[in-house]
C-alpha cells in the first residue's frame, strides 16, 4: 500500500503567542514534529527487522503491514524549523508557500489532490500529532469495508501527563450541536455497530468531528476532490485551524468516532498538556 502524509507546519515566536506554533522556545514544537516524523516511519514503513539470535541475522519484519511513505511537509515563507530537524532529510520533502500560515491546510490539499491516483491513503496531520497505533490503518480500513466510503472514521485526540490530575484526556468533546448542524446532520445513520476480535464496538455520528487530522483512502479522496467546495478556503466552522481539517471532509462524509467508553479504538496523541491540564480548573471533574 502506498500512503501520503501532509503535514502542516509552522512556528514564528510572538510575545503574545497563544499556541506553541507561537511560544519563543521552540523546544516543544521541534520534539513535536520529531515524534510525528519518525513515528509514521517506525509504524508504517518498511525498514522493520526482527533479530535472529541464533543466526545473527536480522530478517524483515511486519511487511503485510508496511507500506510506501511519502511525508509532505507544508510550511510557509521561513516561518518553520526544518533546518533544525534532528532527522535526516531523506524521510520527508519540503513544500513551500507563501501563504498565510493558518490556511497551510489548504496548501496541503491541493497536495494531495495533485497526486490522485497515485496512492492508496491520503493523510492530513498538524505537526503536533503523534500516531502510536501499527494497526492504525488496517482499522480504518476495517472500518471502511464495513460501512462504505461515504462514512469516515476519525480519531479520539489525547493527552497524557503522569503529573497531571488525570493521565490521559481526550480533548475533543461534544460541541454544542448548533456548532455544526450547518454542515452535517447527526441523526442520519446516527451509530454504527461492528465486531472485531470477538469485541462488539459502536461507531457514533461526532458532536465534534475535528481531530486535526484526516486519513481518506483514494476513493474517498477522490470523491472530495470532485466537490465544487474543494479547497474554496471556506473558514467557516470554529476558525481556520478547525476548518482547515475539517470542514471539508465533514460536508462530504459521514463522520464517526468511537464512544469514549472505547475511545482508544482509533487514537492519535496531541504533543503537550494545554487540554489536560484544564482538568481540576477550568474544566471540572464529573462522578461516575
Amino acid at each position: 500500500m502506498r500512503i501520503i502524509f501532509t503535514i502542516a507546519h509552522f512556528f514564528k515566536p510572538s510575545n503574545q503567542g497563544r499556541h506553541a506554533s507561537q511560544w519563543k522556545d521552540p523546544q516543544p514544537r521541534l520534539q513535536a514534529l520529531t515524534k510525528s516524523i519518525t513515528a509514521l516511519h517506525e509504524l508504517f514503513g518498511k525498514s522493520q527487522r526482527f533479530i535472529n539470535i541464533a543466526q545473527r541475522l536480522a530478517f524483515p519484519a511486519n511487511q503485510p503491514q508496511s507500506h510506501e511513505l511519502d511525508i509532505v511537509i507544508c510550511t510557509t515563507k521561513d516561518n518553520h524549523l526544518l533546518n533544525h530537524l534532528p532527522l535526516p532529510s531523506h524521510l520527508y520533502k519540503h513544500h513551500s508557500t507563501n501563504v498565510e500560515p493558518l490556511l497551510l491546510g489548504f496548501e496541503c490539499q491541493a497536495v494531495l489532490q495533485s497526486y490522485l491516483g497515485h496512492y492508496d491513503y491520503y493523510c492530513f496531520l498538524e505537526d503536533d500529532l503523534i500516531i502510536h497505533d501499527p494497526w492504525f490503518f488496517i482499522k480504518l480500513n476495517w472500518f471502511t469495508q464495513q460501512a462504505g466510503d461515504l462514512n469516515l472514521l476519525q480519531p479520539n485526540r489525547y493527552e497524557v501527563s503522569p503529573n497531571s490530575l488525570v493521565h490521559k484526556a481526550y480533548i475533543d468533546g461534544d460541541l454544542a450541536s448548533r456548532v455544526t448542524t450547518p454542515f452535517q446532520n447527526v441523526q442520519e445513520q446516527q451509530e454504527l455497530k461492528g465486531t472485531i476480535l470477538n469485541t462488539a464496538i459502536t461507531f457514533i455520528r461526532a458532536l465534534n468531528p475535528h481531530s486535526g487530522c484526516y486519513f481518506l483512502n483514494a476513493n474517498q479522496m477522490a470523491l472530495w476532490a470532485n466537490k465544487t467546495y474543494f479547497l474554496d478556503r471556506d473558514i467557516s466552522f470554529v476558525g481556520p485551524l478547525e476548518s482547515v481539517a475539517t470542514l471539508g471532509i465533514m460536508k462530504t462524509f459521514r463522520i464517526y468516532k468511537t464512544s469514549p467508553d472505547q475511545a482508544s479504538f482509533l487514537e492519535i496523541q496531541h504533543f503537550g498538556t494545554g487540554f489536560l491540564g484544564l482538568i481540576g480548573g477550568q474544566v471540572g471533574l464529573a462522578e461516575g
